[in-house]
């Protein structure tokens, strides 16, 4: 296929890693243009392009930039994309960094909002774990560890493209249902970020309480802001499993929850 990624950032980048290693031809851009892309193409084999060619006859494109920046997008961006290639939305709401939107803080879903500035559907997919994690901890299937990855939209046909790369990355997929139904892993919900196995993930999509979640992730946005520069993605993730009532048992998610308390103190 034919992928274009908005976004170099962390998981914009692991995207374009995975999807040039799986044969395709990838093209990659930001919002400062392609001369500032040479070491993502270097590292990834994606092709940079200026963001006014990036979703220029694509089979897929992929959104990985901050929310705050989806209105700035170029408003005739989306005019080569044909409207059968599907787009996904790897995005969260973080209103310290994204300053406060109203549509949002109103209730609407995040990606229906993302959708709605875009003017065309979107997938929700890849917004729910660290890209350390995309990158290092596939597994092929029917590995009992395997990570398994929720994806939300309303067309059964550009859900199940996605779903298809997810596996061919090394992940389950598991149909969450539709786009309305995506707060379930937003920030802030059980299953936001702990890596969880299928079986886990449905369990923790269940769990998921919307009036809860933006307290949830507001604590979490200001305790991530002091720390410690040796905390690292996988010290992250431990800890949202311990808070996701996963490995309780495991002495080194203790030991990260403390460190995490410790930085909360500081916050």
């Amino acid at each position: 296929m034919k992928i274009g990624i908005i976004g170099a950032g962390n998981i914009g980048s692991a995207l374009a890693g995975h999807f040039r290693g799986m044969r395709h031809d990838v093209r990659i851009a930001n919002s400062r243009g392609p001369q500032t892309l040479a070491q993502v193409a270097q590292e990834t084999g994606a092709v940079p392009v200026a963001i006014s060619e990036v979703a220029r006859g694509v089979d897929l494109l992929v959104i990985a930039i901050p929310m705050k920046s989806v209105p700035l997008l170029p408003k005739d961006l989306l005019s080569g994309l044909r409207s059968s290639s599907p787009i996904v939305d790897t995005g969260n709401y973080y209103p310290l960094r994204d300053g406060a939107i109203p549509e949002i803080e109103g209730g609407m879903i995040e990606s229906a909002w993302t959708s709605r500035v875009l003017g065309r559907p979107v997938i929700k997919a890849f917004n729910n774990l660290v890209a350390d994690s995309l990158l290092h901890k596939g597994l092929p299937a029917g590995s009992k560890e395997r990570i398994a990855l929720p994806v939300s939209g309303d067309d059964l046909k550009s859900k199940q493209l996605v779903m298809a790369l997810i596996g061919q990355m090394g992940f389950d997929a598991l149909d969450a249902g539709s786009l309305s139904e995506s707060w379930r892993y937003q920030a802030g919900t059980p299953a936001y970020c702990p890596d969880p196995t299928i079986q886990q993930l449905l369990k923790l999509l269940q769990r998921a309480k919307r009036e809860k979640a933006p307290g949830n992730r507001d604590r979490a946005a200001k305790i991530m802001a002091k720390l410690p520069a040796d905390f690292s993605p996988q010290e992250l993730v431990r800890v949202a499993r311990l808070s996701a009532g996963l490995d309780t048992w495991k002495p080194r998610s203790w030991i990260a929850a403390l460190r995490l308390g410790l930085a909360a103190m500081r916050a």
